[in-house]
């Protein structure tokens, strides 16, 4: 199957970002938010990555006029996925928001659809399992900020056909991504690492071994990361990188995946990171500033 048609399904800042490469791609690409404000700052956000573009001189306004015509805005789910070949959900990382979704989406999509969740840690099969064609659903776990970052962890489930996953990777490579493939096992391969290493991060910033900009600077220079682990968490949001915890905990049943108290305390006090402007680090100057966590 060749995939002309495309429909993102959620418009934060990770599903603006997949809608972004989609419409690159050459893809038509529907943009669908419950909600008309996501919406619009979706369209925002993608309209003034490729302004940013421009004036860095990586892409040219003829190039911003012809990717732009590929992209629409929907607000209805039936319209958003009536002709869409694939279907890639981007929604907050609920299973019960998920598995709803997923249950109108095979009623509205074409039978041929493959339906993609940009899950980075709830059960694949899970999700498949609201739907009737289980064959058909994969995980395509994209990266913050995903113009940029160049991989794509593929996740199969036991029922994922070879068709779909072919189908997946040749729309990764479109996209300008290098894939992998992995098993629907809790926490993947790259959140099971990254959390991991974030929340022991986390430990150590409490336990007093070092600043966070030091603790940073540690695995950027001596381990060559282009991030550090609680910059990273910043960037992702405090919240998630504790509910992909929350998960491996249950799901394995092992105490070593409790998030750090700090971890728990910063995200009830709002601090989620630089979506919020405070995290770890403060963010308010644009910049990740060092700043006091008591």
């Amino acid at each position: 199957m060749t995939i002309q048609r495309v429909a993102v399904i959620g418009a934060g800042t990770m599903g603006a970002g997949i809608a972004q490469v989609c419409a690159q791609a050459g893809w038509d690409t529907n943009l669908y938010d419950a909600f008309p404000e996501g919406l619009e700052r979706g369209m925002n956000r993608i309209a003034t990555f490729w302004e940013k573009g421009i004036a860095r001189g990586k892409t040219t306004p003829e190039q911003r006029d012809a990717w732009a015509t590929m992209l629409t805005p929907v607000s209805e789910l039936a319209e958003a996925v009536r002709e869409a070949d694939l279907v890639i959900e981007a929604v907050p990382e609920i299973p019960e928001l998920k598995h709803e979704i997923f249950a109108k989406l095979d009623q509205l999509a074409p039978s041929h659809a493959v339906l993609g969740t940009n899950t980075s840690s709830l059960s694949i099969a899970d999700i498949a399992a609201t739907t009737n064609r289980p064959e058909k659903v994969i995980g395509m776990h994209f990266f913050n900020p995903v113009p940029i970052m160049k991989l794509l962890e593929l996740v199969h489930h036991d029922a994922t056909s070879g068709e779909t996953i072919a189908l997946a990777e040749s729309a990764g490579s479109a996209m300008g991504k290098t894939t992998i493939l992995v098993k629907d096992i809790p926490g993947f391969a790259t959140s099971r690492l990254g959390v991991v290493l974030g929340n022991e991060a986390i430990r150590m910033l409490a336990d007093g071994v070092a600043s966070a900009k030091d603790i940073d600077t540690a695995m950027v220079l001596g381990y060559k990361h282009p991030m550090g682990p609680l910059a990273l968490t910043d960037l992702v949001g405090l919240d998630v990188r504790r509910d992909i915890l929350l998960n491996l905990q249950r799901s394995f049943n092992d105490d070593a995946y409790a998030p750090h108290p700090l971890l728990e305390r910063l995200v009830s006090e709002g601090r989620l990171g630089k979506k919020t402007g405070k995290g770890i680090y403060d963010w308010s100057s644009g910049q990740a500033e060092e700043t006091s966590l008591e």
